[in-house]
């Protein structure tokens, strides 16, 4: 083998022998070759799996975040409808309330009218009882009374009764004082 000079632009980097420059060239053709052919095919293999697997998911992504706006809109749009909805269900109630409070106020007036009228009745038919009671108390102590005065018996009836009926007619006359 022939033997390099140890001297020139490598320097010490220039192999000892010429077989050995020729077979690291060939070596390294080899692993070039190799790499071409077997490495760098899988390498980009797997970088356009990878690239598609990115892609892929990007427009999973895409996808997923156009299905959630719809989604949002629809959601949105319901949500209007609900509003909508629940504003006819109050006023509906407004107006079932006002309705309801008329209705209890009519026959809240109904009620006193019928208990005032009640009332008057009752108030009527104990004052005709108490001016009936009036009436013969009245005229029997009258009668007793002005018999003991006059000293003899008051036994007409119908004299007796017409002087207490217009006395008691003369008080009803007469205005009340409070």
């Amino acid at each position: 083998m022939v033997l390099l000079e140890e001297q020139g632009p490598l320097g010490p980097l220039l192999p000892a022998h010429l077989s050995e420059l020729v077979i690291g060239v060939v070596l390294f053709i080899v692993i070039v070759l190799v790499m071409r052919k077997v490495v760098v095919p899988r390498f980009e293999k797997m970088y356009d799996e990878r690239a598609d697997a990115i892609r892929g998911g990007m427009e999973r992504a895409d996808k997923a975040q156009a299905d959630a706006a719809a989604a949002l809109a629809q959601y949105q749009q319901q949500l209007a409808g609900i509003n909508d909805e629940a504003a006819q269900i109050r006023d509906k109630a407004k107006q079932s309330g006002v309705q309801i409070q008329a209705e209890a106020r009519v026959k809240a007036e109904d009620e006193a009218q019928r208990i005032v009228a009640n009332a008057r009745t009752q108030v009527a038919a104990e004052r005709s009882q108490a001016v009936e009671s009036l009436r013969k108390d009245v005229g029997s102590m009258a009668t007793v009374l002005a018999g003991k005065i006059l000293g003899e018996s008051l036994s007409d009836d119908t004299r007796v009764k017409k002087t207490v009926d217009s006395f008691i007619d003369s008080l009803d006359s007469e205005p009340v004082k409070k």
